[in-house]
């Protein structure tokens, strides 16, 4: 995915997640009662975690505000999780100053418009394979597969394996 920008990827220290159409597939669901439903890969949640392994921080920033993602995000060790974010660039620039870290220093995976600005200023900034075209249009690499059903595993292990950590990280479980 990430081979004709292994030098952008090396510099990663931050990975960031969008949630609905990326760490999910982008459907609502709502149950008879109100209650929101979301469905999360385990995949993408075992390359979330090979990468916190590796020393790479992870973030969530999405547009919505959810128990489940909240929930998925303490599960995962995700601690950096900003919620109700439509501008997604200034809560990632908020983030930044606290671990250290500048833009260039940056992957993003996202799928629609609100994720452009983010996927335009970081360092990497990549779409999911069923992202809007615009979005695919302005991203540096697109996943070969769809949100929610493996799209940030493939992403986590595409800076792994750009890094030099992804067999580490796999032999781990030999």
């Amino acid at each position: 995915m990430f081979s004709h920008l292994t030098a952008r990827a090396q510099r990663i220290r931050l990975a960031v997640f969008d949630v609905d159409g990326v760490l999910t597939n982008g459907q609502l669901l709502f149950s008879e009662n109100g209650e929101e439903l979301k469905a999360f890969s385990t995949l993408d949640g075992q390359g979330i975690k090979m990468l916190q392994q590796a020393g790479i921080e992870t973030a969530i920033i999405t547009g919505r505000r959810s128990q489940l993602v909240a929930r998925r995000a303490t599960n995962l060790g995700i601690t950096h999780v900003y919620q109700g974010r439509e501008d997604k660039l200034v809560a990632l620039q908020e983030l930044l100053p606290t671990l250290g870290l500048t833009l260039d220093e940056v992957a993003y995976l996202g799928d629609d418009l609100p994720d452009l600005a983010v996927i335009r200023q970081v360092g990497l900034g990549a779409a999911v394979a069923n992202a809007h075209f615009f979005v695919k249009q302005h991203a540096c690499a697109v996943t070969e597969t769809n949100g929610g059903n493996g799209a940030a595993r493939e992403f986590c292990d595409a800076l792994l394996a750009a890094q030099g950590k992804l067999q580490d990280a796999l032999d781990r479980y030999l």
